[in-house]
């Protein structure tokens, strides 16, 4: 059960953004693995084997056990980026833990002050051995109710986190206490499964938060245009294909097209530079987005670009491209940048598709790049 649940996080490669506490999560999987294993072999050395084979996976198993508890720790303090006064407690506490374990199994060669097996075989424990376990519940709890408080005082991803520890945590300190009363019926084990399991689930859901925060990061750059920050041509298609199952259903009636080309942008390259040919493109990009600002602008060429206007927009568009033009009047008298613009109205008699109002835009665009173009042009 233990390597199905968590065969991804055991043998798969890193899905997620935080890889260091997913290494040690798994490296404490693998010791739960372990002590499992020396847990099985107890039960069979107990009831087949000899005394000394028996007390040495006894051995074992509370090593396993200790190894466990500091692993889980190392684990929680990266998986919560809890570096500060109660991580350092934590961390010191379960090396003490394992350094104490080990100096009680050493005595205990000598002494039985953890467990001990009587002539007939039969095991038997000693105070040791609850002290160890009291422990054992007193950090779980510990953790438990930290980080169950600082989930009540987080959100979103770091929440997430805290409720995974604090939950878990709390499964593990009644289980070992289970343990510390039953000491032949496998509570800690049952605890271990449970625990890891729950950590599985909210792990599971933090790497798929983390997938689609990539995913999401991924498709915007896909999208944008890296030079003006609008969008760019494959964003462009996207909304056609959206507005285009639009028009079919009859969803969308009103919008409008306006197609943009940046006039001169060939002699800016070849007579100031390809840097100057990109701010002239820039300017040109900001001066759109400025006058048609409640719609989305795209680049979908070198030096040409789309707006969609619906909404406000679609309604003062009248006003808008007489004041585009206007400012671009302007600016070309002043040698700035000049732009020229077409504007397509969507008529649901004519027209089945984006493209047969970008076709109308395109041509009234090119009409305006005529007109602009038999005027005297100064470069500044």
């Amino acid at each position: 059960m233990h390597i199905i649940v968590h065969a991804d996080v055991l043998f798969g490669s890193p899905k997620t953004d935080h890889k260091v506490a997913r290494t040690r999560y798994r490296t404490f999987l693998f010791s739960v693995m372990l002590y499992y294993v020396t847990d099985i072999l107890w039960g069979i050395c107990y009831d087949f084997c000899s005394v000394q084979l028996t007390y040495a996976d006894t051995v074992l198993y509370f090593v396993s056990m200790a190894l466990t508890l500091l692993l889980w720790i190392r684990f929680t303090v990266v998986y919560l980026d809890s570096n500060g006064r109660f991580g350092r407690i934590i961390k010191t506490i379960s090396r003490v833990f394992l350094i104490a374990m080990l100096i009680s199994l050493l005595i205990n060669g000598f002494v039985p002050i953890m467990f001990h097996f009587a002539e007939d075989g039969t095991y038997h424990t000693s105070v040791v051995r609850y002290i160890v376990l009291i422990i054992q519940v007193v950090v779980f709890m510990m953790l438990a109710f930290y980080t169950i408080i600082r989930a009540f005082m987080t959100i979103d991803r770091e929440r997430l986190h805290y409720c995974a520890i604090g939950i878990s945590g709390l499964v593990m300190s009644i289980f070992v206490a289970l343990q510390a009363l039953y000491p032949f019926i496998p509570f800690y084990a049952v605890g271990c499964l449970l625990g890891t399991s729950i950590i599985n689930s909210y792990v599971g859901i933090d790497e798929r938060m983390s997938r689609m925060r990539q995913l999401g990061t991924m498709r915007q750059a896909a999208f944008k245009d890296t030079l003006t920050s609008v969008r760019n041509h494959n964003a462009f298609e996207e909304k056609k294909k959206d507005m285009d199952k639009q028009i079919k259903n009859g969803e969308l009636t009103e919008f409008g097209i306006a197609v943009f080309d940046l006039n001169d942008l060939k002699k800016v390259n070849d007579t100031l530079g390809h840097e100057a040919g990109d701010k002239y493109i820039q300017t040109g990009c900001r001066l759109i987005c400025i006058t048609f600002d409640h719609s989305p602008v795209f680049r979908i060429g070198g030096d040409e670009f789309v707006a969609i206007l619906t909404g406000s927009d679609y309604e003062n568009r009248d006003n808008l491209i007489n004041y585009f033009n206007s400012e671009i009047d302007d600016n070309q008298k002043h040698g700035k940048v000049t732009v020229s613009v077409g504007l397509g109205i969507y008529d649901p008699e004519i027209d089945d598709n984006i493209d047969d109002v970008f076709q109308r835009a395109d041509e009234m665009m090119y009409a305006r790049k005529k007109e602009l173009k038999s005027r005297p042009v100064h470069l500044k």
